[in-house]
């Protein structure tokens, strides 16, 4: 019995042909992407989680289109299991298989850490938001780590002038670091924490509370204080290789944000 004709027919690779048009892509691939998977960790050696990822290569401008389901192969060759080490590996990888010059990899999960109130020891599990970030340009290779940091700040100007209290506000502090080596999750959001009023939990008892409030309060700070005080923590750090931090406090008496931004590339001895 002869098979039929499409069986046996050679199936034409459109995204191959040549494009006429001469533009290059600088990004294109597969965009919020679900996977699970295993996160190394600093306490608990690793946490099982689920990851949204965007995939990209730069496409030349002779060829029509780069192969989707090639993204998605090298993320299941992985077997969920991720660390910096191997998110590096996973971007050689892909801008290898699709024979690009440029790749970009973003891996963003909720990252948890258990955290224990000051007072009564009461454990509870803080979430953030962490993302791995990778990219490979003109043979250079650059790994970022990004977190949102939720904390709580205290206003200096309302502490001064009022007779009673001062506002305070949750606050979202973000640092995005471009590292050289291996650096935990952890240790950046330990920076955010320390140099806000005070950082939060998701279990207080009463004498939790008032030691969390007080701490505040004794410790206020504009968003110029806080992203300034971060920078100086990563300008100490030699892993740290260059840095964005931000710090958004949803203010309680006003009905905007407060907001402000440090940038620094440390190789380039940017101030």
């Amino acid at each position: 019995m002869t098979p039929p004709h499409s069986a046996t027919a050679a199936i034409d690779d459109v995204q191959s042909r040549r494009d006429p048009r001469r533009i290059p892509i600088n990004k294109v691939g597969v965009k919020d992407l679900y996977h699970p998977v295993r996160v190394k960790d600093r306490s608990a050696g690793e946490q099982h989680t689920v990851a949204n990822f965007n995939m990209y290569v730069a496409l030349p401008h002779d060829f029509k289109g780069t192969h989707m389901s090639r993204f998605v192969e090298v993320l299941n060759q992985h077997e969920r299991e991720i660390s910096v080490e191997s998110f590096r590996q996973m971007l050689k990888e892909m801008t290898g298989r699709l024979d690009a010059s440029a790749g970009h990899v973003e891996m963003s999960f909720p990252y948890f850490v258990t955290k224990t109130a000051p007072v009564s020891g009461a454990q509870s599990l803080m979430n953030y938001e962490a993302t791995l970030i990778g990219e490979i340009r003109d043979g250079r290779e650059e790994t970022w780590i990004r977190v949102v940091v939720p904390v709580t700040s205290l206003c200096p100007c309302s502490k001064r002038i009022s007779e009673r209290g001062a506002h305070n506000q949750r606050s979202h502090i973000t640092i995005r670091a471009r590292v050289s080596t291996h650096m935990w999750i952890e240790e950046l959001i330990d920076i955010a924490e320390q140099e806000a009023s005070s950082e939060l939990f998701a279990v207080l008892k009463r004498p939790d509370e008032k030691q969390v409030t007080e701490r505040a309060y004794d410790n206020p700070k504009f968003v110029e204080d806080i992203v300034r005080d971060v920078a100086v923590r990563l300008n100490a750090e030699d892993r740290v290789l260059a840095y964005v931090v931000e710090a958004e406090n949803f203010e309680s008496i006003h009905n905007h944000s407060a907001y402000a931004l440090i940038e620094r590339d440390k190789e380039a001895g940017a101030g």
